[in-house]
């Protein structure tokens, strides 16, 4: 559950500011992303664990709302819903994560639903469950023959065997400088940054670049860019939720690379138009008027 504190502008250390509102909405990565699938019509199962608390009802009434099947949600008893603390300004957000029940999702419990993940055309996860079940997810999705993409964050250090199982790593700009161990200054520095992850990994790297829009190496190894839409934005939160959703629906209705970026940059661009994560997710006809 996302606790969203909006405020002007963020605190200095040790400096206290006053908010203009909070509101509890439905949040969380893989519910984000989940959700976002369901809205643009693919057909969505997912695999996580809530508490049996009032924001783990709520949560799981809300992925029931959104069409996400649920069967494959674990409610424990004995620990609290992963929350996360978030603090927004027009223009940018800062988050904290208490994982929670998120950290019951194991790999024994994904092991458990592995012919969900057999039978999927696409596996998104990302790294706010423990990371065996991370890595338990990428090994039967790609013995499987499922098309895999990370999302890895909250960023952190990963092993070079669970990489070896990604097909598109999704990182934005920072997440992608602590995975390639640099941070890209220029253009030239990060198209060189991709071809060597490429090249190490055989992953396609799409790095979402907030106002910015999004990169990826296109068919000759050259840096590609589609520029965000140009919007009135009202909170950022949840839109590479939005934007890996997009893409990932695209992926599984068989698109190319470039047009699956496209489509996933203007529906992360109409996202920041409302607020909440899951309350800015956009129809297929939101996007589809972006084109006219």
């Amino acid at each position: 559950m996302d606790l969203v504190i909006s405020m002007d502008r963020m605190p200095e250390v040790g400096e206290t500011v006053q908010g203009r509102e909070m509101h509890t909405v439905p949040g969380g990565k893989g519910a984000n992303q989940a959700a976002g699938c369901a809205r643009l019509g693919t057909d969505t199962v997912m695999i996580g664990a809530v508490g049996s608390d009032l924001f783990g009802k709520q949560l799981l009434d809300n992925m029931k709302k959104q069409g996400v099947q649920t069967e494959a949600i674990a409610v424990h008893d004995d620990t609290g819903t992963g929350i996360a603390s978030i603090y927004h300004t027009r223009e940018d957000n800062c988050i904290v994560i208490v994982p929670g029940a998120n950290d019951r999702c194991t790999a024994e419990w994904v092991e458990k639903n592995r012919k969900l993940i057999e039978e999927a055309d696409v596996m998104l996860t990302q790294l706010e469950i423990p990371l065996p079940a991370v890595e338990r997810a990428l090994t039967l999705a790609r013995e499987a023959g499922v098309v895999t993409v990370l999302n890895p964050a909250p960023a952190r250090p990963l092993p070079a065997e669970l990489l070896a199982k990604v097909d598109y790593l999704t990182p934005n700009e920072t997440e992608f400088a602590l995975l390639a161990g640099t941070e890209a200054e220029t253009e030239a520095e990060l198209e060189a940054a991709m071809q060597s992850w490429q090249e190490k990994y055989g992953t396609r790297v799409i790095v979402t670049r907030g106002k910015d829009g999004c990169s990826f190496l296109n068919e000759e190894g050259r840096l590609a860019t589609v520029p965000s839409l140009k919007v009135e934005v009202v909170d950022t939160t949840g839109a590479g939720d939005t934007l890996n959703a997009a893409f990932c629906c695209k992926l599984a209705a068989g698109s190319a690379i470039p047009e699956a970026v496209d489509y996933a940059v203007r529906a992360a661009s109409l996202s920041v138009t409302k607020f909440g994560a899951q309350q800015g997710l956009p129809t297929p006809e939101e996007i589809e008027r972006t084109y006219k």
